[in-house]
């Protein structure tokens, strides 16, 4: 894990839009952590910390399990605005 670098550009928050075949699209607001996850870029949360991704620049997700019943299989992360 690394610090943030001058110049990164990262999001204080993001929704993440969680789709699963053959169901209905869920969404989770997360917002920014002080920690940095395997990849290096910022891990965000949910209010309950049940739901935890590292985000990086280009929006790409690693969803963080947090329980052995987490298997989502498609995650959009969309910016929102501060």
């Amino acid at each position: 894990m690394r610090d943030t670098e001058p110049g990164d550009v990262y999001v204080f928050g993001y929704e993440l839009l969680f789709q699963e075949p053959g169901r209905e699209i869920e969404t989770v607001l997360v917002h920014r952590t002080d920690r940095t996850g395997p990849g290096g870029n910022p891990v965000y949360a949910d209010e309950t910390g049940i739901v935890l991704a590292e985000i990086s620049p280009q929006a790409e997700v690693r969803i963080i399990h947090t329980s052995g019943f987490q298997e989502p299989s498609s995650v959009k992360a969309i910016r929102i605005s501060p």
